[in-house]
């Protein structure tokens, strides 16, 4: 199935993986980094405003996407992340430098507003109803790989040799902005009426366009109540094992919360990175709605009892559980995703998907509160109720494309 890809796909999920392996030695730790130079409030703050920049820069990427080309964006992504990533290194040479490195991580969240809309509508562009499920499973498995190789490698690193996580951030941007120019095709031309197109109002008319669109609204909300399960993980899941789990003896090693929780994460990636390839040759060719909705109901279910438990045994079985339903609904969702987009708008579309992960992470901050209100039965009826809403609003959203309405994709 592989070499049957379009390859543009082949060379996404090639720059994806090692781009994201090589981020996730160094971003994952900025948090520290900025909370040690500047301290835990300005951090804070000045974290929260990249956020801001990147969910601005992710709806304009979409409209660039749509109006300027999908490669040409990109490309334009490219450069402003090798442009950050060395100003990034420059500016720690000879010591910390938290004020530059914080002007680069702006550049780094502009540009990948500009680089997320345009990979994703090339890639739903190159392909087609019947190698979406295979392709998506593939760039998850990639995801989830990368990310796993770069937080163990970054772990170990980050503390005593930053500047050369960060030179490897340099010199990754480049082999990837070479492989994209050498290898992708557009597969959109630009607009004739770019320049127009690129206007305030223009911009707003396309994303009312967008948030009018019912169906697509009502499968945006069904993922961000599916997210918010998932992103419980580092908000409620995270403090309820820290302050309840016992400790205990696994395998010789003595575990509190905070390595329990660790030790789960790493069960779940292990078995999405094991799992993903024979889930994707088992969901090829199959209706992808039945597997995405058990995927929903099997993800929730783990989560809740990650929610109230704390028995060892039960928690691993928890997350053998959700990882299932993971790796049944994330193709197929995504999949089914692309058949709701229309073809002249799939940058402004997609873009506005994308701020499904920040919302879903706001929603899933006030796990926290809630939980001090309802305990971990309560959080787990929460998370179930979440998964069933997701399910219901997905299907409403599917529902209501039957028929004439899918003919537009």
């Amino acid at each position: 199935m592989w070499r049957t890809l379009h390859p543009n796909v082949k060379t996404r999920i090639t720059t994806s993986f090692l781009s994201r392996m090589v981020g996730s030695m160094v971003f994952p730790f900025m948090a520290i980094y900025f909370t040690a130079h500047l301290g835990a409030a300005l951090a804070g703050t000045l974290l929260l405003a990249a956020g801001v920049v990147q969910f601005l820069a992710g709806l304009y990427g979409g409209a660039l996407a749509d109006a300027l080309g999908r490669r040409r964006t990109l490309l334009t992504g490219e450069g402003l992340k090798l442009l950050a990533f060395t100003l990034m290194l420059l500016g720690n040479l000879d010591g910390p430098n938290p004020w530059v490195t914080f002007a680069a991580l702006l550049l780094v969240n502009v540009s990948g507003g500009l680089i997320n809309p345009a990979a994703e509508a090339m890639l739903v562009d190159v392909s087609t109803p019947e190698t979406r499920t295979f392709m998506y499973a593939v760039n998850y498995w990639a995801v989830n790989l990368s990310i796993l190789i770069g937080t163990l490698v970054g772990g170990w690193l980050y503390r005593d040799h930053f500047t050369l996580l960060l030179g490897l951030l340099v010199g990754m941007s480049v082999l990837t902005a070479a492989l994209c120019f050498a290898l992708m095709t557009e597969t959109r031309a630009a607009s004739p009426t770019a320049r127009t197109d690129l206007g305030l109002r223009p911009l707003a008319r396309s994303y009312a366009q967008v948030v009018t669109d019912r169906p697509f609204l009502l499968f945006v909300l069904g993922g961000i109540c599916i997210l918010s399960i998932e992103f419980t993980r580092t908000n409620f899941i995270a403090v309820h094992l820290a302050q309840a789990f016992p400790t205990a003896d696994w395998l010789g090693v003595t575990l509190d919360g905070v390595r329990a929780a660790s030790v789960l994460t790493a069960v779940n990636t292990l078995l999405i990175v094991t799992f993903t390839a024979p889930v994707a040759r088992w969901l090829t060719g199959r209706d992808p709605r039945r597997p995405m909705h058990t995927g929903f109901a099997l993800f929730a279910l783990g989560f809740a009892a990650l929610a109230f438990s704390t028995h060892l045994p039960t928690l691993i079985a928890a997350t053998v559980i959700l990882s299932v339903g993971e790796l049944l609904y994330v193709p197929t969702r995504q999949a089914l995703l692309a058949d709701l987009i229309p073809e002249d708008r799939r940058g402004a579309y997609l873009a506005t998907h994308g701020q499904v992960f920040t919302i879903s992470k706001w929603v899933a901050a006030l796990g926290l509160p809630l939980g001090v209100a309802v305990g971990g039965a309560g959080m787990g009826v929460a998370l179930l109720t979440l998964g069933a809403l997701g399910s219901l609003l997905t299907a409403l959203a599917l529902r209501r494309t039957a028929g004439a309405g899918l003919a537009r994709a």
